[in-house]
């Protein structure tokens, strides 16, 4: 009673502080969310007419990337002001509109925390003054625009476009052309080599896929192989057996006298002399002008390059969001669904980046179009993640990108456990499960020993289909005698 009762108090202040500080800002906030609103559509009409074109010039690629960046900081403001703590008409039930309110502590960590105080307000100009400022800035650069040839492409919707196409990586798509169509010197014998780092599951092979597929890199290079570390043991290239991609024949002909492009992934560390018998077998053979492309979640391949590296960062929280939020309400207006929305931001918010994470997710969701589903969803989720934090003091999410086992709860049978053992992917021509990871987590299917489950088929080059195996077990009834945590781990 004594805790509670300045507890009571320091709530009422807020309440308070917050009611006058509203009433005394509101025309004000009002005219900044509609400047926002109107800047963010024009900077979208820039971004969707690049998107058409063909361009070319790195300096404008650059300014076009920052717009992006600043036009999923206006979103993601605008929606954070939105939706956040709010909870709707649509949201009936007391104990979620009481748990909605609860369900987000402010915390100066955040790029954004959701409070439609003054803190909100700064949110919104900053997000404002900085897109205005990009869009200025890129007044005479949209004037070139209309000199660029224009791509081929159908008028999809935006969530139909970002499920089958590339997302937030057009600018490092480009830079990696601008390598591939660069012709070195003819006195110059060197193999040009240019490496591409990032975290596992970042987008490298996918980016390189789209690479390999743009027209002006196709009618640069007569063949394109594609190796992983497995396909180079001795000094002739095991990659002659067969190629994932090609231009022409899919066994190459080193000696026609016309480009190659080789790809190489990597999944671990690549020793120098294994990379040294490579080159060396690669700069004898291939043709003038042949290119190689590395990739690995590993910066000891930057060594290898002639060209500087090329690293993949995670998407941005504000991208991110951007992201999910299309995939999970394709057609439908967010706006007429705060409470889903607000609900949509926290567990876009728990899922850490993590594409396959927000493509079965948003599907699930979908599926679902609930309230009570998405709020008992988001508990489950978030009870997973602070189990994992507390006990083994790292994101599960962090875990499945490194590939490390994780253990995984049954939403439908909280008897269970899920154990997450390992990932791989498969080719589009290879059998994939017909089990899929969310019939596992959130329905009833159950099987017993270890077993394989879909996870996600993607619909865009590679065109992978990535699978794991899984195990389910009992939890264990624990009684007087609590064993030691660390003992619990070495199960996984």
């Amino acid at each position: 009673m004594e805790s509670f009762l300045p507890a009571a108090l320091g709530e009422l202040m807020a309440r308070h502080i917050n009611f006058i500080i509203n009433k005394c800002f509101k025309p004000h906030t009002m005219v900044m969310e509609e400047s926002l609103q109107r800047a963010l559509l024009r900077a979208q009409v820039i971004d969707e007419e690049a998107m058409g074109r063909q361009i070319t010039n790195q300096a404008m690629i650059q300014q076009l990337g920052m717009l992006r960046d600043a036009m999923h900081r206006g979103y993601y403001a605008l929606d954070a002001f939105r939706y956040q703590p709010h909870c709707g008409e649509d949201c009936n039930d007391p104990a979620i509109r009481g748990m909605l309110s609860l369900s987000k502590v402010p915390s100066p960590k955040e790029p954004y925390f959701f409070s439609q105080t003054a803190q909100s307000r700064v949110q919104l100009q900053d997000a404002l003054d900085g897109l205005s400022s990009m869009i200025v800035d890129l007044n005479e650069s949209v004037m070139f625009l209309m000199s660029y040839p224009r791509l081929y492409r159908q008028p999809y919707s935006m969530h139909i476009l970002l499920a089958n196409c590339m997302f937030g990586r057009h600018m490092e798509a480009e830079l990696v052309v601008k390598f591939l169509l660069h012709t070195p010197p003819h006195c110059s014998r060197e193999l040009e080599v240019m490496p591409i780092v990032g975290p596992p599951r970042v987008g490298k092979s996918t980016l390189v896929a789209h690479v390999c597929k743009d027209e002006r890199v196709c009618d640069y290079f007569s063949e394109i192989l594609w190796l992983c570390e497995s396909d180079f043991t001795s000094d002739e290239l095991a990659g002659r057996q067969g190629c994932g991609m090609k231009r022409h024949n899919c066994m190459p002909n080193l000696n026609r006298g016309k480009r190659l492009l080789v790809v190489v992934e990597l999944c671990g560390n690549l020793y120098e002399d294994a990379w040294n018998r490579l080159y060396l077998v690669s700069k004898r053979s291939f043709p003038s002008g042949s290119k190689i492309i590395v990739t690995s979640h590993s910066d000891t391949i930057v060594k290898f390059g002639t060209t500087p590296a090329l690293t993949l960062k995670p998407l941005s929280h504000e991208a991110y969001w951007y992201f999910f939020k299309a995939l999970t309400f394709e057609s439908m207006d967010p706006k007429k669904h705060p409470t889903l929305a607000q609900l949509a931001m926290e567990i876009a918010r728990m899922l850490h980046g993590s594409f396959h994470g927000a493509h079965i997710t948003s599907y699930l969701l979908r599926e679902k179009f609930n309230i009570h589903f998405w709020f008992k969803f988001m508990c489950f989720l978030r009870g997973f993640i602070q189990k994992h934090v507390s006990e083994i003091g790292v994101n599960p999410f962090d875990l499945l990108n490194q590939n490390r086992p994780v253990r995984h709860g049954r939403m439908a049978t909280p008897s269970e456990d899920l154990i997450v053992c390992h990932q791989y992917h498969r080719s589009s021509q290879e059998e994939v499960p017909e089990i899929r990871i969310q019939d596992v987590l959130y329905g009833s299917t159950k099987r017993h020993g270890k077993f394989e489950v879909l996870v996600w088929r993607s619909q865009i080059p590679p065109y992978y289909s990535y699978v794991n195996v899984c195990e389910i077990r009992e939890r264990k009834i624990t009684g007087a005698k609590r064993k030691h945590p660390m003992k619990d781990r070495t199960t996984f």
